[in-house]
């Protein structure tokens, strides 16, 4: 299949491409990192009109004149492959948003089909497109969809085998257009037109730099530099200003004249609830509820029903006794044996572990965030921590990967990168990594805090809270870069769609099989291997002078902290243990429960940090981690004797 059967997927963040995606393909899809980059792009198949298209994915943007990675990978695959057609998914309730980027397209001179969806949401917002006046203006196919209900997928379908290039014109101010001929003149034929490859150089796109250099000799680069420079010399305001001011001045005049007003449908408790989301008062209540919700549903009934189901009675009475004897039968190596069901065994430890609890806890978590998620709350809930995330050099997005990692911490990892610079990825990871615990962790600390008193409840949330906070604006003055703008789509409230849950769900559970078992079990594996080489009790020698002198805690709470390494929840689990056997006070359970919370991330995390961030990055958030933890731990210690505080 060559390249001009392929058909690329656009669109701003949150229009729904992804379901128009799964609609238009097939069963299997994969998904991979774009060459050279941790940004993910979905590739799937789909026989249209009795032709076979490969299907892409490409990561929701604003502009192809990069601000992010997403919108860099986006552009660079225009850059080097002509697609046969480009389908632009447009939010039809904010049709001058979606403009902006079709008369980018428009000017690379690509193929070009308009899908405007979420048309039932407009009609909410008293909103209609004139769809017919829409095609005169710009030359294109336009299909009007409502996606989670199928509605314009048949049509979509059909308009897929005659994609039309764009008529729509955009001219600036003479000199720029005087440079935009100079320069293309320059440039070779390409993939995209010369026109834009020439307004993406006068705006500044330094993204653009590989490409020439790949494509052009160093005299022809110099003399393109002088060019944009010269224009730029003559102009008294920048030129990517200009550019983009002409570029809303035509998509304003567009949308004024397809734009309706019609009678609104939208319910009124939801558009009520819309409102106070955002409210700086009765925001908070609500986001308190939804917080209670979250809990009872994941903490609860996940980490609590569900994994005590399949740990206790799937695992605890069938596969692991099954699996010891089956392996203990055609196994003859004890040391096979011992690897694969002992005490560090593959089976009987890795696998019980990442199935029977932490996958019901995640699964439970991905539920309730794909609810979250369609229901439009959490672009709300950015809004209303913006505040608090500035005070980190972080912008009101943060939060998204922040509440994920309540749930794991190796899947908010992944989740940073929806942030636009590695700063803020960074600082994310980092923050992960130190103060946020996952569930299933949290699930046992609470557990623990239940059975002391709410005053060791307020210690411990605030100490961890306030190291967040302390941590964040540190992180945010050591490390380089600006802080970006923060600009977010706020969609309406809507009654989430059981079908986009179900998809979202599945989709999250086979990335948890795919990429995080795979870390459990290797993270197992290393604990046999350190066990076997007697490196575990070495390491609990060393590690027993902090405990005991800084922390001011029984020497057996040593090996939790080790095996907090492998999982958050089993140093936690292992305390927990301690506690019931009434080997820890209240102050020392209170103080063992601050720093398990600091320590540094599972193993599985950890190798997901690497992934994303680099082994460099890794390992210098550990070494931050490791003795932020105890010194915190070992502060707050001093704080409650110095005190004489008691629970």
């Amino acid at each position: 299949m060559n390249v001009s059967d392929k058909i690329v997927l656009v669109g701003n963040p949150n229009v729904g491409k992804s379901v128009i995606f799964g609609l238009l393909t097939k069963k299997y899809v994969t998904v991979s990192n774009y060459p050279g980059t941790t940004v993910e792009v979905s590739y799937g198949s789909a026989m249209l009109s009795g032709k076979e298209y490969i299907i892409v994915d490409t990561p929701g943007i604003n502009s192809l004149v990069p601000m992010s990675e997403d919108e860099k990978v986006t552009r660079d695959i225009f850059l080097k492959e002509r697609p046969f057609a480009v389908i632009h998914v447009a939010d039809t309730k904010n049709i001058r948003r979606s403009l902006f980027l079709t008369l980018q397209l428009a000017e690379m001179g690509l193929p070009l089909i308009l899908v405007l969806n979420m048309e039932d949401e407009a009609r909410d917002r008293g909103i209609s497109i004139d769809i017919d006046k829409l095609k005169t203006l710009t030359g294109i196919s336009a299909v009007s969809t409502i996606a989670p209900q199928r509605k314009g997928i048949k049509e979509l379908r059909a308009a897929v085998s005659s994609p039309a290039v764009p008529t729509v014109k955009v001219r600036y101010i003479p000199i720029i257009e005087e440079y935009l001929t100079k320069i293309s003149a320059i440039l070779p034929n390409f993939n995209v037109s010369k026109r834009a490859l020439s307004i993406m150089i006068l705006s500044g796109d330094e993204s653009l730099k590989e490409w020439l250099i790949t494509n052009l000799s160093p005299d022809k680069i110099k003399e393109i530099e002088f060019l944009r420079d010269e224009c730029q010399a003559q102009i008294k305001d920048p030129v990517s200003f200009l550019i983009n001011q002409r570029r809303l001045d035509i998509t304003e005049e567009i949308s004024m004249q397809v734009l309706k007003k019609i009678p609104a449908e939208g319910g009124k408790i939801l558009s009520f609830t819309g409102k106070i989301s955002m409210h700086p008062f009765w925001g908070i209540p609500l986001l308190l509820l939804v917080l209670y919700g979250l809990y009872e549903f994941v903490g609860v009934f996940g980490a609590g029903t569900l994994v005590d189901f399949f740990e206790e009675i799937i695992f605890g009475r069938y596969i692991n006794p099954m699996a010891t004897k089956v392996i203990q039968l055609i196994v003859p190596f004890s040391f096979m044996q011992e690897m694969l069901i002992g005490e560090y065994g593959l089976i009987t430890v890795a696998l019980t572990y990442a199935i029977a609890i932490i996958l019901p806890i995640s699964a439970t978590f991905f539920i309730a965030f794909a609810i979250l998620e369609d229901s439009g709350y959490l672009p709300r809930l950015a809004i209303m921590s913006n505040r608090i995330f500035n005070l980190m050099g972080l912008n009101g997005k943060a939060v998204l990967p922040m509440v994920l990692g309540l749930g794991c911490g190796t899947m908010a990892v992944m989740t940073s990168r929806i942030l636009e610079t590695k700063r803020e990825r960074i600082i994310v990871t980092f923050l992960l990594a130190l103060a946020v615990p996952c569930s299933a962790q949290l699930g046992v600390i609470l557990g623990m805090l239940g059975a002391l008193s709410f005053k060791a409840t307020l210690i411990w949330s605030g100490t961890v809270l306030a190291t967040l906070l302390l941590s964040g604006y540190i992180a945010s003055k050591v490390i380089k870069g600006e802080q970006t703008e923060f600009f977010l789509e706020i969609p309406p409230i809507r009654k989430p769609n059981l079908t986009n849950i179900i998809v979202k769900t599945i989709g999250r559970v086979e990335w948890y099989l795919k990429e995080a078992v795979p870390l459990f079990i290797l993270g197992t594996f290393i604990l046999f291997v350190l066990h076997k080489l007697n490196l575990l009790k070495i390491l609990e020698s060393i590690a027993s002078p902090i405990v005991v002198n800084l922390l001011g805690l029984p020497e057996k709470t040593t090996a939790s902290f080790i095996m907090g390494f492998l999982r958050r929840d089993y140093g936690a689990a292992g305390l927990f243990a301690l506690a019931e056997k009434g080997m820890l006070t209240p102050l020392q359970s209170v103080v063992s429960l601050v720093t398990i919370t600091l320590f540094i991330p599972c193993l599985a995390n950890f190798f997901m940090i690497v992934k994303e961030r680099g082994m460099t990055t890794a390992l210098a958030i550990i070494a931050i981690v490791f003795p932020a933890a105890f010194l915190g731990g070992g502060l707050l210690n001093w704080i409650l004797r110095t005190l004489n505080v008691t629970f």
